[in-house]
């Protein structure tokens, strides 16, 4: 996936920052998780004649709350304090859900990871998304 993909599907977003540091961390992470989703799949999809279950299974690995919680450990100090802040907003946010396969902790950090996702996808800062995104796979990679 590239910049370009994200150019052409968030076209439409007319929100300013503003609005968008007004939006509650939960909707910045309802986006930032179909975002890393979609981002994850594409990813994965390039490896030829792999079947369907096999994708299911290695996307799990990468978008599971414990996966993502272990991303934002390790990228939080490259984040921009923009970047942090909203980190720490997700994190902090009350959901009401109640985690079924990761403790809440680990939950929580995966409620920031997402709400970073979404926060760079609405800004449109498609080249910084991209970069956190590369850096996630990264660190989950490690852990393989």
């Amino acid at each position: 996936m590239n910049s370009y993909f994200l150019q052409s599907v968030s076209g439409d977003i007319n929100l300013s920052e503003n609005d968008i540091n007004m939006l509650s961390p939960l909707v910045l992470a309802y986006i930032g998780d179909a975002v890393y989703e979609v981002y994850i799949r594409t990813l994965l999809v390039s490896q030829p004649n792999t079947p369907v279950h096999k994708l299911h299974r290695q996307s799990v690995e990468y978008v599971k709350a414990k996966a993502q919680s272990d991303i934002i450990h390790g990228i939080m100090e490259q984040l921009r304090p923009d970047e942090q802040d909203v980190v720490r907003r997700g994190r902090n946010a009350k959901s009401g859900t109640i985690p079924k396969n990761a403790d809440v902790t680990e939950y929580k950090y995966a409620t920031g990871f997402e709400s970073l996702v979404g926060y760079l996808y609405l800004k449109k800062d498609h080249p910084r998304l991209m970069q956190v995104l590369k850096m996630a796979v990264e660190k989950i990679d490690e852990k393989r």
